[in-house]
């Protein structure tokens, strides 16, 4: 084991930056070679790295992955020597983790990772999940490893809040590894629990701290060896990608890549959850290794650093990333591996009994959208979970003693697992336990509402397409099922949103919606900052994993609904006059879950008067976001149709998904019908309204069943009002147990259905009944 020498943490004021690079040592080049090829003149430094670990010392109730990282671990160390070898994380090893490690703050997590040597890490921002209190407090108590940050700073000043650096020795040599985080962390994790912290630019925060080591000045630390750990990385689309295309795409992997400087040695990366291992250019010529290892204990991340003794600099180097692998008898043998293993074996054993509850039972997998690669969570696109979970948020904000609310949002970020029937544990098939649920949801957010207007949700939607320079371009909001829209995937930023309907009726812009989420997300995090400046926030109290597993013990059986609520559209008509050729194109008509069926052809009808049926293609669409299955549309608008404000609907089948689009009718005379003037709401069991009848740009909203939230507008003269009973948050909820079932009953979302002329009608959404979704 390497003995760790703890490094001075000098700051440089942030306005000598510039000079610090400028005045760095050239950056020397080195040679990539074949993993176990270096120069046996040179002297070897293995760095082992793992990032985004996640928690995942066990995700099947048997603790076998925890135990075969083990093995991968010290195996690959033994093989190396372990005078030689460093094991190293680029962060997030703890957070959104699964149940057994979760359901105990994720202490057996940390106890794992002192087991098998881990030395320093960079802060990911899910170390910061539970506030920067409990990492400095209760983390940093059980670790023995570092927590690193160079460019998280004392709100308003340029004092470093975390250690910026370590200074480990592997093989007589002094290895510094500065660690530092996405600086998107603010926006993705609690606003309340980093409220005293700043977040800098990552690059310059490692730069200046490589140039403070390498300046000759040991009183403020000297390394021979100086290693990057960002916790940030490659965007979205990464797997198979090249290292030229990444850099080309711009953002806070291209500056890692390009802007590091020369000092710094080899460059560990993470929070993307991208499996790369790539020769990056190093600057004043050269190569250095970039790496990431995927996420959730799926790989090892290895470099090998040949370092010249008569130079004192790198000239070789190897990059790889290593398998996980099966559990050897070696491992069985090593007394290492014995510790570690029974670290995770008494953690499955302390979570088994609240966890093995079952709480439900699925019809059918609920799986989150599936990547072009096979792998789960693309957040790019609409899932069965995602619109699931904000289906279960506006459901348990709707019960008894609730403050009431009339749309639910989730996040995909949030959805950490999966449901499968049959499940992989020894339950019976189809059920669903309360470890099962909290893997999905492991963050304990509280539920919120928030009061926004009909604009402000629409914006809220435009913001999916996130800020330039985003680790991920994109991120599919999940949405509860009384909300559908459509949308224009080549339009001007700010612009995509075509049309937004709430309960089948087009959305209010003047009008006040109660939105039901987690804290995080009413808080503006993934950069939906619109919710921020939502009026009436509350807190309820309850816990999101408790209202996750309350809704599996209310209803009998949950079934995944595969209809997509969001449809691209181009080139949307707005006006149809009799005899004129109607061409526009339709996308986004699939969705990716595991079972989702794949649309065929799709109907297309004016009103109730069907115009055609079109042949869809499917297959992957590229943009942001990526779509899945077209079909060009092309008719003549037939004689006698009604003039004047018409629905253009889209039906695909099989899967019925429905795209509705606000056309004006222009010519002609029918006894054929099209939505106008007059309709009726669709109802649902969360939100279950009367019928509502707009006349002449008047429209008035029915009442709610649950009686906690009504709006009413006037859409002729713009105004809206809004109430609800501002002293109704509820209790706060336990949540040191298995999930008790909360007051049986399911009432409405208190929504005053409200239209306006000329507002399109979007996709139908799922409609439960007696307990189930259909």
């Amino acid at each position: 084991m390497s003995v760790k020498k703890r490094g001075a943490s000098l700051l440089v004021g942030v306005g000598a930056i510039t000079a610090l690079v400028a005045t760095a040592g050239a950056a020397h080049a080195a040679d990539p070679v074949d993993p176990g090829a270096l120069d046996p003149g040179l002297t070897t430094v293995n760095l082992l790295n793992i990032n985004d670990f996640h928690g995942r010392i066990d995700d099947d109730n048997t603790g076998e992955l925890g135990k075969s990282f083990a093995c991968t671990v010290l195996s690959t160390r033994a093989a190396l020597g372990a005078d030689s070898t460093a094991l190293l994380s680029a962060g997030d090893s703890i957070g959104a983790s699964s149940f057994t490690s979760s359901s105990q703050e994720d202490g057996p997590t940390i106890s794992f990772l002192n087991a098998l040597g881990l030395e320093a890490t960079a802060v990911g921002n899910h170390e910061f999940d539970r506030g920067f209190s409990d990492l400095t407090g209760r983390v940093d108590q059980l670790a023995d490893f570092d927590q690193l940050g160079a460019n998280v700073y004392e709100r308003g000043t340029t004092t470093p809040a975390p250690r910026e650096y370590e200074v480990i020795e592997v093989s007589g040599l002094q290895v510094a590894v500065i660690g530092a985080v996405t600086q998107q962390t603010p926006s993705l994790v609690s606003p309340q629990g980093v409220a005293g912290l700043d977040f800098g630019d990552p690059v310059e925060a490692v730069n200046r701290v490589a140039a403070q080591l390498k300046d000759g000045d040991a009183t403020n630390g000297e390394a021979d060896i100086v290693v990057a750990e960002y916790h940030e990385g490659a965007t979205a689309g990464a797997d198979g990608s090249t290292l030229a295309q990444q850099v080309a795409a711009g953002g806070a992997f291209a500056d890692i890549v390009q802007d590091t400087a020369g000092e710094v040695d080899a460059i560990f990366t993470g929070h993307t959850h991208m499996d790369y291992a790539w020769d990056a250019p190093a600057p004043g010529g050269g190569t250095r290794p970039i790496i990431q290892t995927g996420s959730y204990a799926s790989n090892l991340g290895q470099v090998q650093l040949g370092f010249d003794p008569a130079t004192r600099k790198v000239t070789q180097y190897s990059v790889t990333n290593v398998p996980t692998g099966a559990v050897t008898p070696e491992c069985e043998a090593d007394a290492a591996y014995t510790s570690a293993a029974q670290i995770v074996d008494d953690a499955v054993a302390d979570a088994a009994v609240p966890g093995k509850t079952v709480i439900g039972e699925v019809s059918d997998d609920i799986t989150t959208a599936v990547k072009t690669d096979g792998g789960r969570d693309d957040r790019q696109r609409e899932s069965t979970p995602g619109n699931l979970t904000a289906d279960i948020w506006l459901d348990a904000l709707n019960q008894p003693g609730r403050p009431g609310a009339d749309i639910g949002i989730m996040n995909p970020g949030g959805l950490r697992d999966e449901l499968r029937s049959p499940p992989t544990g020894d339950e019976a098939p189809g059920e669903v336990t309360y470890a099962e649920a909290a893997s999905i949801n492991p963050f304990a957010n509280t539920m919120m509402t928030v009061e926004v207007t009909g604009a402000q949700f629409i914006t809220l939607l435009e913001q999916q397409w996130q800020p330039e320079g985003s680790s991920r371009p994109f991120l599919k909001l999940g949405l509860s099922d009384n909300i559908t829209y459509t949308y224009d995937p080549d339009a001007a930023a700010g612009s995509h949103i075509t049309s937004v309907a709430v309960d089948g009726q087009p959305i209010d812009e003047a009008a006040t919606y109660t939105l039901a989420s987690g804290s995080f997300l009413i808080g503006g995090g993934d950069n939906f900052t619109v919710l921020q400046e939502g009026t009436n926030a509350k807190d309820t109290g309850l816990i999101d994993t408790d209202a996750f597993v309350s809704y599996f013990e209310r209803n009998a059986s949950v079934d995944p609904d595969f209809r997509k609520q969001a449809v691209a559209v181009s080139g949307q008509p707005s006006e149809l006059t009799a005899g004129d050729e109607v061409s526009f194109t339709v996308s986004g008509l699939d969705m990716t879950s595991v079972d989702s069926p794949t649309s065929t052809e799709v109907e297309v009808f004016v009103g109730d008067t069907s115009v055609g049926t079109f042949p869809v293609t499917a297959g992957l669409i590229d943009g942001v976001p990526t779509r899945n299955g077209s079909a060009d549309i092309s008719f003549t608008v037939p004689e006698g149709l009604t003039a004047g404000a018409a629905t253009l609907r889209v039906v695909t089948s099989p899967g019925g998904s429905e795209a509705s689009l606000p056309v004006t009718v222009t010519a002609g005379t029918s006894t054929s019908t099209s939505t106008s003037s007059t309709s009726t709401s669709s109802t649902s069991t969360s939100s279950t309204s009367t019928s509502s009848t707009s006349t002449s740009g008047t429209s008035t909203s029915g009442t709610s069943t649950s009686g906690t939230a009504t709006s009413t507008s006037t859409s002729g003269s713009g105004t809206a009002t809004s109430t609800s009973d501002d002293d109704v948050t509820g209790p706060v909820v336990e949540t040191d147990r298995p999930g008790g079932p909360m007051d049986a009953g399911i009432a409405g979302s208190g929504l005053g259905l409200l239209l306006a002329a000329g507002i399109a009608l979007a996709l139908a959404g799922v409609r439960r009944t007696a307990g189930r979704r259909h």
